[in-house]
């Protein structure tokens, strides 16, 4: 097929690219481009596709004409973002997600896979397994965004267009476009770095994690099933077994990087996410998907990488590598403006 992937410059979308290509797809990306400057050379290569620069807020019917289908990762991605200002995450995440939708429906695009989140939960009670059908209870507006997406595009379903939403859990996982804002990619971090795990919280929150490779095998399962079988489905991605603990993905850490104590803050507190969910419908309804990833092979993979990249103390607590002091660098710099368009130094710079 002939694929549009938005966020195709992100952290999972250089991941997701040629693993969409080694599946016989043929890929065009759309990206603001916005972590240029992200790039993680020990993460492997940023593989070279024709792309349109754009803000999604920005795409036009011509960009998404001639799919088979779009792929839409691109976000502002993770809650600590998305709280920076919640009326632009609105803007950027469910707006400019609804209209892409409504433009790749009127372009007569036949599918539509949206990346939304396992944050839709918020949080559940005790051992309750949670699994699609249950409530959507966000605790922060990427969640909250998530699921306005998901209201507003499944109306849209019907015998020639068919939208699908992907609920990944909270990825991990090594990616030329890395992050150190995210749980198991962080402690490993943090290990390496200072010799101590650090746990922001109390340990106790419930956090299904699974690998970007793993989300870009969900991605592409759902892109090759028929249509009848996914039309506005929802699908949880991860492993039913991999429901973790905050402090088991920290012990998990501790056992692969050598030397390495955990710690909490000492502001250290409950989480308001916590949440253990079911992935048993993508498992039994996409035989396609066969993950291949755990924590601890994750762990593994990001303590090479960040061995042999040497990464020091500065670059982990630098904004390269966390989305949201990179976007507050870039907006001190005047890179960007506050709704996150080029700002004056982007423009001189062009």
């Amino acid at each position: 097929m002939k694929v549009l992937l938005t966020g195709s410059r992100g952290y999972i979308g250089t991941v997701m690219t040629p693993m969409l290509q080694k599946a016989g797809h043929e890929v065009v990306g759309l990206d603001a481009d916005l972590y240029s400057r992200c790039t993680f050379e020990d993460g492997g290569e940023i593989v070279d596709i024709p792309t349109i620069i754009r803000d999604t807020r920005d795409v036009r019917l011509e960009d998404v004409e001639g799919f088979d289908a779009i792929i839409h990762l691109a976000a502002l991605s993770n809650d600590p973002l998305s709280d920076l200002n919640p009326t632009l995450t609105y803007d950027v995440n469910h707006l400019a997600s609804v209209k892409i939708a409504e433009l790749a429906k009127k372009a007569g695009v036949p599918k539509f896979i949206f990346a939304s989140s396992c944050s839709n939960y918020g949080k559940t009670e005790g051992d309750e397994m949670i699994d699609e059908t249950g409530k959507l209870a966000p605790v922060s507006a990427y969640g909250e965004s998530k699921v306005l997406v998901e209201r507003d595009v499944k109306p849209m379903a019907d015998e020639n267009f068919c939208p699908v939403f992907i609920r990944p859990a909270t990825a991990y996982g090594v990616s030329p476009r890395q992050r150190f804002d995210i749980v198991l990619n962080n402690l490993v971090a943090w290990g390496m770095t200072k010799g101590v795990i650090l746990l922001k919280s109390d340990g106790t929150p419930i956090r299904p994690i699974v690998h970007i490779e793993d989300i870009s095998r969900a991605f592409i399962a759902a892109l090759e099933a028929p249509a009848d079988l996914v039309r506005g489905e929802a699908f949880n991605v991860g492993q039913t077994a991999h429901n973790y603990t905050v402090r088991q993905i920290a012990e998990i850490v501790r056992d692969i990087v050598p030397n390495t104590t955990i710690e909490l803050t000492s502001e250290a507190g409950p989480d308001p996410r916590s949440y253990r969910v079911s992935f048993e419908k993508i498992k039994k309804t996409l035989p396609g998907f066969q993950p291949q990833w755990d924590a601890v092979k994750g762990a593994e993979q990001l303590y090479a990488a960040y061995k042999k990249s040497g990464i020091t103390v500065e670059e982990f607590e630098g904004t390269r590598y966390n989305r949201i002091k990179h976007i507050k660098k870039l907006l001190a710099d005047q890179m960007l403006t506050n709704e996150l368009r080029p700002g004056a130094e982007a423009v001189a710079a062009q």
